[in-house]
């Protein structure tokens, strides 16, 4: 599929040494710097991120959890798992004795430990060959001496004022005259500079123990949080083996829960089953197909997926073909399912992403998130860090997947991607969007393998997802009306989407050519870029 070049829209980056895409334009710089310096794919992935934690503060931030996966050339493949955990004094009956039936997204109890910057220096001790000190140079830069909003940046913005009005010390830090800063209005964060500086200097140690841990700590407790600075001081990243699954001829490989990513395998081991290639990739019967294969993943994800420490099911089982074929047969491609049935479930017997490619071939996929828009909304002042709240997927009740405990990590939505062909990286993608992303994934890959679209023509590329609650469709604008019709013929109720779904970046790798293909989300302010 070759793009309209009378039609709005960008052309995919060709490189041939190395490349990086994000979704910030200075983000993208900063990793460019450090490749070019001589740094390689996992340094310049760590300047990247801590640029974005500062010029997007509402999709991440130190306060923040990371995953990660590594490629190195010959395809083996580590992950990294940065998620922080709950308060060790965590657990629905303590909650309950304060009074709490429910973590909302902006409660106290909604911030887990922040696992960010501990994987940023665990993945640099592994595969880095820079420090802190190098690689913060940018970030600190921006933090201390100012950077312009980007519009999109400004548009998220925009939508979140109440919830940043409605604590002083982000009030104070985040808004403008008690508004959203406006496009190209300069902006300076010395509390976080400071504190990015320590960490540049004293490492991850800096930032889990100390003063900037009691800003932490003190800042939650005064919200009634159970955390403490014991909690924060026995943050670890875990490696873990990805877990893999062909599509097509292409192995796809996604990290283990507590992520999501098992869920994308299931909606394309789901989506695998029918003869999308013969489909028109903007019509009502793709969509229909792809929708309901969501439906059915997110219905396991949300029955299975949590901590594996406390799953009932082991993840392999969830992609097995019997079990695959089990979910199919709930799917019909002339009608919708009216629901979900959770008795068929059971097996028989607002977040950055980015991705790096070096000169020699390391591969990262990478991605960094405070959850929802400006995370909890909850600003540890003297520090500067903004808190995530990853802990509202937790349930303050006992007897679900995942009912908050002491030490569990919640189930997460971000999820890093790669993709092997022959047994060689071939593809390092991700989307971003919340819960969208395991659908995102699927999607993605589905317009490059089915549809042999480009990756910036696949990224572009119209999209639709269910409502949560309702499972209702929401439709981006350019998905055409009489998709959107034919969709309603089946028994779909359609919607438009309230904003744009997602976004994403990926870098195609084609070692036969030494070439290297990136593209980068228009649905952001950020770009790819090589050389």
């Amino acid at each position: 599929m070759r793009r309209d070049f009378e039609a709005p829209g960008r052309s995919p980056v060709y490189a041939r040494e190395a490349a990086a895409a994000t979704s910030h334009p200075l983000a993208t710089s900063a990793a460019l710097e450090v490749l070019q310096d001589g740094g390689n794919a996992v340094d310049a992935a760590i300047a990247a991120v801590a640029v974005q934690c500062v010029v997007e503060p509402h999709m991440t931030g130190i306060g923040g959890d990371c995953f990660a996966i590594v490629t190195e050339p010959d395809g083996r493949m580590t992950g990294f798992n940065g998620s922080g955990a709950a308060p060790k004094g965590s657990s629905p009956e303590a909650l309950a004795n304060l009074g709490v039936t429910e973590i909302t997204p902006t409660s106290a109890h909604a911030v887990t430990v922040p696992g960010a910057v501990r994987a940023w220096e665990t993945l640099l001790k592994a595969h880095g060959t820079r420090g802190f000190d190098t690689l913060f140079k940018r970030a600190i830069s921006y933090a201390r001496g100012g950077f312009h909003a980007a519009p999109r940046v400004v548009r998220d913005w925009e939508k979140n004022v109440e919830k940043l009005a409605a604590n002083p010390a982000t009030k104070s830090a985040y808004l403008v005259d008690g508004a959203a800063p406006k496009p190209g209005t300069l902006l300076k964060y010395p509390k976080l500079a400071d504190t990015l500086s320590a960490i540049a200097e004293g490492g991850a140690e800096a930032f889990y123990t100390g003063t900037v841990a009691k800003d932490i700590v003190s800042t939650l407790n005064a919200l009634g949080s159970l955390m403490t600075e014991d909690d924060m001081a026995a943050c670890h990243t875990t490696a873990v083996s990805p877990v893999m699954r062909d599509y097509r001829g292409h192995t796809v490989a996604e990290l283990p829960p507590n992520g999501q990513g098992v869920i994308a395998l299931v909606i394309l081991g789901l989506l695998e089953r029918f003869d999308l290639e013969s489909l028109d990739p903007l019509g009502p019967e793709r969509f229909h197909l792809e929708m309901e294969a969501a439906r059915i993943g997110y219905a396991v994800r949300d029955k299975f997926v949590t901590d594996p420490g406390y799953m009932d099911v082991s993840h392999p089982r969830l992609i097995a073909d019997d079990y695959l074929d089990q979910l199919a047969a709930m799917m019909s491609p002339a009608t919708r399912m009216p629901e979900v049935p959770g008795n068929g479930l059971a097996p028989q017997t607002d977040t950055v992403y980015l991705t790096v490619v070096d000169r020699d071939g390391l591969t990262v996929s990478f991605i960094n998130s405070i959850f929802n828009e400006f995370g909890s909304g909850i600003l540890a002042a003297d520090s500067g860090v903004l808190l995530h709240n990853r802990g509202a997927v937790f349930k303050a009740k006992p007897g679900h997947a995942n009912s908050i405990a002491g030490g569990k990590r919640p189930m997460h939505t971000i999820i890093p991607a790669m993709a092997l062909k022959g047994g060689q990286p071939w593809l390092s993608f991700g989307v971003m969007g919340g819960h969208y992303q395991a659908c995102g994934h699927a999607h993605l890959l589905s317009n490059i393998i089915d549809y042999g679209m480009d990756v910036q023509a696949a990224i572009d590329f119209p999209r639709m997802f269910f409502n949560m609650d309702d499972h209702a469709l929401e439709a981006e604008k350019l998905v055409p009306r009489a998709t959107i019709d034919g969709l309603a013929a089946l028994g779909h109720e359609v919607r438009p989407a309230a904003s744009p779904i997602g976004g994403s970046q990926a870098i195609m790798i084609d070692k036969k050519n030494g070439l290297l293909i990136a593209g980068s989300d228009p649905r952001k302010d950020g770009h790819a870029a090589g050389y």
